[in-house]
């Protein structure tokens, strides 16, 4: 039998009701996901829906003996809300909707999520693709961001939010989409093979440095 946590839920403040968290790829939903997660939340009686920071679509104060049908009946993948893993890749509109839009930020958003969503990784992970410099993705503050410029793709690392919260480092410029996928699969490849448990990958580049960083993955 699963635990709750391997069910994607999330003890709430009452110490009684849970949360869930379907995935939703880059926060891109469709009219049908929309009615079946307010049709299921209103038939279980769920406390809230709340759209979160991982463009996640949380429903909130759930029953623990309703679980298991409510997923049943949403029929989505569980969002990897906690956990040692890559927890979101985040997306702005990039080149597919917004005028502003210098990269096709939402189809490598798209490919980064198939990748890597979910994986295990020493420490947890996230995220972010912006289509320009404006950086609506928040990427500067995620362990990996890819922002868009006219000639190509940045890709920043070692930023993150929280306790204590950083900016990331520039690492590469100038790339087309598969170099830069390339280089984010060896920025989690060596990440995975040398963070210790927990440590965060803006740690890790701490404690060895960034040009060795850098050169390990060039």
């Amino acid at each position: 039998m699963l635990k709750l946590g391997e069910k994607g839920a999330i003890l709430q403040r009452d110490k009684k009701t849970y949360a869930i968290a379907p995935h939703i790829p880059c926060g891109l939903v469709t009219p049908e996901l929309l009615r079946k997660i307010a049709d299921v939340s209103e038939k279980y009686h769920a406390q809230a829906i709340k759209i979160t920071g991982a463009t996640r679509i949380a429903i909130i104060g759930l029953e623990e003996e309703v679980i298991d049908q409510v997923w049943q009946e949403l029929q989505l993948d569980k969002g990897a809300a906690v956990g040692l893993c890559v927890r979101s890749v985040r997306s702005c509109p990039g080149t597919t909707f917004c005028r502003l839009g210098q990269q096709d930020a939402l189809g490598i958003g798209m490919e980064l999520d198939k990748r890597y969503h979910g994986m295990e990784l020493p420490g947890k992970f996230k995220m972010a693709v912006s289509g320009c410099q404006l950086s609506c993705a928040e990427s500067w503050v995620r362990d990996v961001g890819l922002i868009g410029k006219k000639d190509g793709w940045q890709v920043v690392i070692g930023g993150n939010v929280g306790a204590a919260p950083r900016i990331a480092q520039e690492l590469v410029v100038g790339l087309e989409n598969d170099p830069a996928l390339r280089v984010v699969d060896k920025i989690v490849g060596f990440y995975q093979e040398n963070a210790s448990k927990g440590e965060r990958l803006g740690k890790m580049i701490d404690r060895i440095g960034l040009d060795p960083f850098r050169d390990a993955i060039a």
